[in-house]
């Protein structure tokens, strides 16, 4: 508040120096106009500049804020969780930080616009300084009194720094007195209005006590009856179970017997048609018996066997020669292969001994 009250202060004085030089000379009065105005838009950027950087401290310290407050939701997840007045000032004291936060952002946003526009302007101000101080000092030039409009500048501006700091100092402390003197009296409607408001919340509160009482006592009731109604329903799916388990049991004892019985009537019918061949006087029928045909296979396979036997009795008595010729046969392919190395060492003229034949034999003298 004192910081705006400085600036409006400022304003004033401004306007009044602008008026003031509009009545001196032509040229000495746009000068020092365009000065006054390029000081007063100095000064709106650093207080526009100042409010920017507590906002953005602001915006900072609730980012912050609002990061350390999900961290700590986050450790939060599974402990106990807030219930009744404490969930609701904690929600609306989210909402109230949400709509801060979004009117920091806007007034932020409007400062950057109007930061722009004002630097816009300075450099246009600038500009037109600049040309309007090359005319001055050629004007200076030619008249011959070269750097007059810099020390009447230079004076000008301390005048005004000493009046405004003396109608500054005069003027703060009646600036605060009114505004302890608004403050107090603000306070106090605002106490004057709250009472209705908080004795209605306290009946309210009392009220909402009394309902959450209620509404626990109510679900310890579902809670209870619940937990009856969920054992009865186990208890039923479990006799369920068992009965369709003995049901599938019987039915599969059911169709078991069923299969008993057909094979056992394919057997008796089995039986019956043996019983009927086997009496029946017709040759034809007799060797269909299963009997005939049993006793047709025993006689094939005990010829089988007696053949077989024969067989074997032959092997043994010529395995003792056969084992012999085939000894003799691996010795004969022994000396075919000495003699074959033999052969090749006397055509390569390479001289390892003598063979010598005698009696029908050869021996190798080395």
């Amino acid at each position: 508040m004192q910081s705006l009250k400085i600036n409006e202060i400022n304003t004033q004085i401004n306007q009044l120096i602008e008026k003031k030089m509009m009545r001196n000379e032509p040229i000495e009065g746009k000068l020092s106009l365009y000065r006054q105005q390029a000081s007063i838009i100095s000064r709106k950027k650093e207080a526009k500049a100042e409010e920017l950087q507590e906002a953005k401290e602001k915006l900072a310290s609730l980012e912050r804020e609002v990061s350390v407050k999900t961290n700590q939701t986050r450790e939060f997840d599974g402990t106990e969780v807030l219930k009744g007045d404490e969930f609701k000032r904690y929600v609306s004291k989210l909402r109230s930080k949400s709509t801060v936060f979004k009117k920091k952002h806007q007034i932020i946003a409007e400062f950057k616009a109007e930061f722009g526009l004002l630097q816009r302007t300075e450099e246009l101000l600038k500009q037109r300084h600049e040309n309007i101080q090359h005319q001055l000092r050629t004007i200076e030039e030619k008249k011959g009194i070269s750097g007059y409009s810099y020390t009447q500048e230079e004076l000008e501006r301390v005048s005004a720094l000493k009046s405004e700091v003396d109608e500054m100092k005069g003027r703060t402390l009646d600036d605060m007195s009114e505004m302890v003197k608004k403050l107090n009296s603000l306070v106090s409607e605002k106490k004057s209005a709250l009472a209705p408001v908080i004795k209605e919340l306290r009946q309210l509160r009392q009220k909402c006590q009394e309902l959450t009482q209620e509404c626990d006592e109510k679900k310890s009731q579902y809670d209870s009856c619940a937990a009856g109604l969920e054992s009865n329903r186990s208890k039923l799916e479990q006799e369920v179970r068992g009965l369709h388990e003995e049901c599938l049991q019987e039915e599969s004892r059911y169709h078991y017997t069923n299969c008993m019985i057909k094979n056992l009537e394919v057997q008796l019918r089995r039986a019956t048609d043996e019983m009927k061949a086997y009496v029946s006087s017709d040759q034809q029928e007799k060797r269909k018996a299963i009997r005939q045909q049993f006793t047709k296979n025993i006689a094939e396979q005990e010829n089988l066997g007696k053949k077989l036997r024969e067989k074997q009795k032959a092997v043994r008595e010529s395995h003792g020669p056969n084992m012999k010729q085939a000894k003799m046969w691996r010795d004969f392919e022994q000396l075919m292969e000495c003699k074959k190395q033999c052969f090749l060492k006397q055509q390569s003229q390479t001289s390892i001994g003598q063979v010598i034949q005698e009696g029908g034999e050869d021996r190798l003298i080395l």
